[in-house]
């Protein structure tokens, strides 16, 4: 289901719990910043953050909601993520496993999607319509080679049409894409 193994998980951050330059590069802080402001609502009761890493956008986002929990398949990247969101609730798993429990209108799906096969991209995307029909849902998709056996146009799209939701582009990038559902009312 999950395109990418655990133990590559694990080597991507075998060298530190910041891979990706999320703290320090200017490309990340301004993705981060559109990101956020790409959020329709200015409060949420509860937000669940698919993909967590090392909590960088969490950081940002967590600002805006009473409740904030994150998921990740790497305890190096979780153990980060604590230190950034300490009030956050935060577990490890690898996807499609079922996720926490709790009342969330938000799903953040951030540079996630393309770590999954298509098999798991369609449970994950019926498991949130399942569970979180309200929600509303904020993908970020890198747009460039990912190295993963689906890359990330395609994977957002597969996951845009399994699920039962409409999502509309926010303007943005030429590097990344952010496209959000509105939850139903």
């Amino acid at each position: 289901m999950s395109a990418v193994s655990p133990a590559r998980l694990a080597e991507i951050y075998g060298n530190g719990d910041d891979p990706w330059g999320f703290r320090h590069s200017p490309y990340e802080q301004a993705k981060f910043r559109k990101t956020c402001r790409a959020l329709p609502r200015r409060r949420y009761r509860s937000a669940l953050e698919i993909g967590c890493g090392n909590g960088e956008l969490a950081r940002r986002v967590s600002r805006r909601c009473a409740r904030y929990a994150g998921v990740d398949a790497v305890e190096t990247a979780l153990a980060a993520a604590r230190r950034a969101v300490p009030r956050g609730r935060f577990y490890r798993m690898h996807l499609p496993a079922p996720l926490p429990r709790g009342e969330h209108d938000l799903i953040l799906l951030s540079e996630i999607l393309y770590f999954l096969d298509r098999p798991g991209l369609d449970a994950l995307a019926r498991q949130i319509d399942r569970r979180w029909p309200r929600a509303d849902i904020l993908c970020v998709t890198w747009l460039g080679p990912s190295g993963n056996a689906i890359e990330g146009a395609p994977a957002l799209r597969r996951f845009a049409q399994t699920g039962r939701r409409r999502f509309r582009p926010v303007p943005g990038s030429t590097r990344y894409r952010i496209d959000l559902a509105r939850g139903r009312p």
